[in-house]
């Protein structure tokens, strides 16, 4: 095994055990919570899987940017909910069972709309674009539907040890996320470096602006509920967007580096919003 394998293998697990944190901690509750509030969830899913695509294809359309760039937004703009964004929502001042429940819903809808999306895009396009649907589950599974249901079903067998558990993974899970993320930070800022101009960063802060925007508005009236959906709609799983790249464009090596840039910008572009909505759920 090489160094490259040892970084996404502690990254993967990373995420899992992040993911089966949650589930320690989950109710069915939490998993039905969006899907009994059926106009939520059709808000949540316009803004993450419609509104989203259509401004990376305007984008794509209207300029001229380097087409790593091109694709990464694309494959980022149909991609659902990272796995690790639950917590952050929560500390932003969100909705906990809105944020578990749309992480869910949106990776099982992923399964489904990729292909669709992929499909159209093609056609749109005027070039072939595909991916296995198998391909997509796999990730989804591995890194949500398992995870949390493992987590769950060891709450509801026991309770006692679930909840002694909860903090040691979590602290296990970051430290394998930080290690791992820097490895890959290191190796990918050349190439994010490289794509640096014509405009680069400007697109990439204007993806993120308006998915923080889209996702507030169709919120809905609660803050919390609105802190949940601008998070979701502005941060995409790289993990699936990456597998989406190299499935439909295997050539372009440089789709890694603008998703660690779009990563990086996410970072600091979303800092002003979650202060101002933490700030809003402290008062």
């Amino acid at each position: 095994m090489n160094r490259q394998q040892i970084v996404l293998l502690a990254v993967q697990a990373s995420i899992f055990l992040t993911v089966f944190g949650f589930g320690l901690q989950a109710t069915r509750e939490d998993l039905l919570y969006l899907l009994r509030r059926p106009g939520m969830l059709a808000r949540s899913l316009v803004a993450m899987f419609v509104v989203m695509p259509l401004f990376a294809l305007l984008v794509a359309a209207l300029f001229d940017f380097h087409k790593a760039v091109e694709i990464a937004l694309v494959a980022l703009a149909i991609s659902p909910v990272p796995p690790l964004l639950p917590r952050r929502e929560v500390k932003a001042g969100g909705h906990g069972s809105y944020g578990l429940g749309l992480m869910a819903t949106a990776a099982l809808a992923a399964i489904v709309f990729i292909p669709l999306a992929l499909d159209l895009l093609g056609r749109i396009l005027g070039q072939p674009m595909a991916m296995p649907p198998g391909v997509i589950a796999r990730v989804v599974l591995i890194s949500v539907l398992i995870p949390l249901g493992a987590g769950m079903l060891f709450n509801a067998l026991a309770p006692g040890i679930a909840e002694r558990l909860s903090k040691p993974v979590s602290i296990v899970a970051t430290t394998l996320l930080a290690l791992g993320g820097v490895a890959i930070l290191l190796s990918a800022l050349p190439a994010a470096l490289s794509l640096i101009g014509n405009g680069t960063i400007l697109v990439i802060v204007a993806f993120i602006a308006v998915g923080l925007a889209v996702g507030h508005y169709l919120g809905g009236p609660h803050e919390a509920e609105r802190t949940v959906l601008a998070l979701s709609t502005a941060c995409r799983h790289p993990a699936l967007a990456l597998a989406i790249a190299g499935a439909t464009f295997p050539d372009e090596k440089r789709v890694v580096g603008a998703i660690v840039l779009y990563l990086l910008l996410n970072l600091v572009v979303a800092i002003p919003y979650v202060s101002r909505q933490r700030a809003k759920a402290a008062s």
